[in-house]
């Protein structure tokens, strides 16, 4: 892969039509803008990070998340071009100079795939489809179908979101650039390859994508993998992708932290010595120096300043690793993510962090407790709607089938069609509102005019 030919301001959906200007702005802060002013966007405001939502104490949503992984991802791409440049004094002038902004457009969008209730609301769709009562749908589909519903992922699903033109007139969806779709497919291969050759039990697009992940990897000359057309599509990754990786891993790990403090499920003993790990102890006592010497005592304070050193550290490192690394990069074979090759002393401190975080914040009642819920809300609602779907000409049917937006072909001849508008309407769900169709439609709640 080369630098020139990977940033492209080509938009998907829109290659041969003129888009008529009327500011300054370049095609991918155009992206970022779409994004953060679309109803997609926003519902990430009521959707599940990883505590519950918000009562008396603000924790993270999936939205405050979002755009503090889009501020890191700004300065990871900033930073790494302006090394590139050093190194390569030609690309200067050239579109890579918007990296920062293709990054953190990414970074917006990196978890707008994802279902209500997050994690728990992905396995009730998969688990429906492979051990429940969907199970009998198999023979009505085509094995590919059959394998992404079955192997349901939020990060596939978000380049759908993207992509797919069921979010209104404009073919392609948001209508985005490449070089942003690109950013965002953090496991480039189908479904049908997840899980096998070493990959992770995951995917970056459906089937019904895989056609438009293709077009966009020959624009940018992303190479395909060896094994690509056997089984399934597999490529290379982006090399942008990295960082939006590296920005998600930094924030969604030391900020779960800050909020476990928040929440009374970590001691500020324990959380103190787990973001001081990250650094020698020269550097302990600089931290712990100036907290003195600013005279902080509140405990949540001190705590944010040890968490804003040490996302500036992780960025610093992320950056090294991706310039060391460029030419394993650009060739796909560099392997694993930035902050695993970072040195290992901040390996092992980021280790101790994911190692807690799983004992003491995912496992917790309160995260236990949104995953029992949630995974009952969504493996309801969508057995409720797939089986008025496959039954359109009950009279329940018809009623449940009204609630459902017109955006969504519901009604479609094809099976596959009515199944994915089926995960399409619920995925487009807010927990709130997911909660609120569950209540319903068992009788639990009333309407109040």
């Amino acid at each position: 892969m080369n630098w020139q030919q990977l940033i492209s301001n080509k938009r998907l959906g829109q290659e041969y039509r003129h888009s008529e200007r009327h500011d300054d702005r370049s095609e991918f802060k155009r992206d970022y803008d779409r994004l953060i002013f679309s109803a997609p966007f926003r519902r990430l405001q009521n959707k599940t990070q990883v505590f519950p939502l918000p009562g008396s104490i603000f924790v993270h949503n999936r939205l405050t998340h979002s755009l503090e992984v889009a501020s890191v991802g700004m300065s990871l791409g900033n930073d790494v071009v302006r090394q590139l440049i050093l190194r390569y004094p030609d690309l200067q002038g050239k579109l890579i100079e918007e990296a920062g902004t293709i990054v953190a457009a990414a970074c917006l969008a990196h978890d707008m795939g994802n279902p209500p209730f997050g994690h728990s609301g992905e396995k009730a769709i998969q688990t429906y489809f492979s051990e429940g009562p969907g199970q009998q749908l198999e023979p009505s589909v085509s094995p590919e179908f059959w394998s992404d519903i079955t192997h349901f992922e939020g990060n596939a699903y978000a380049f759908r979101l993207l992509t797919h033109s069921f979010l209104g007139r404009r073919k392609g969806g948001f209508v985005m650039t490449y070089s942003t779709l690109a950013s965002i497919v953090k496991y480039p291969y189908s479904s049908t390859l997840a899980g096998k050759d070493g990959r992770k039990d995951k995917f970056g697009f459906f089937a019904s994508e895989a056609d438009s992940f293709c077009r966009i990897a020959e624009e940018l000359g992303i190479p395909a993998s060896p094994r690509e057309g056997k089984e399934g599509a597999a490529f290379a990754r982006y090399p942008l992708v990295y960082l939006v990786e590296a920005a998600d891993d930094i924030c969604y790990e030391i900020m779960d932290i800050e909020d476990a403090h928040k929440l009374k499920l970590l001691t500020y003993d324990e959380t103190e010595r787990l973001l001081l790990g990250f650094f020698d102890e020269m550097g302990k006592k600089r931290i712990l120096q100036r907290l003195d010497d600013e005279q902080v005592t509140d405990l949540n304070e001190r705590v944010v300043y040890m968490r804003a050193c040490v996302i500036n550290l992780l960025e610093h490192v992320c950056v090294d690793v991706f310039v060391e690394h460029e030419q394993e990069i650009l060739e796909g074979s560099f392997k694993g993510s930035l902050i695993k090759r970072a040195p290992q002393h901040i390996r092992d401190a980021y280790t101790d962090c994911t190692s807690l975080s799983v004992e003491r914040i995912y496992r917790s009642k309160p995260v236990l407790d949104v995953e029992l819920s949630g995974y009952k809300i969504i493996e309801t609602l969508l057995h409720t709607f797939i089986e008025a779907a496959m039954n359109p000409e009950r009279f329940h049917s018809r009623q449940l089938l009204d609630l459902v937006s017109s955006q969504y072909d519901i009604r479609s001849a094809d099976i596959e069609t009515r199944i994915m508008a089926v995960i399409d309407y619920l995925c487009g769900m807010t927990d709130v509102f997911a909660l609120d169709v569950y209540q319903k439609i068992n009788g639990i709640s009333l309407p109040i005019v």
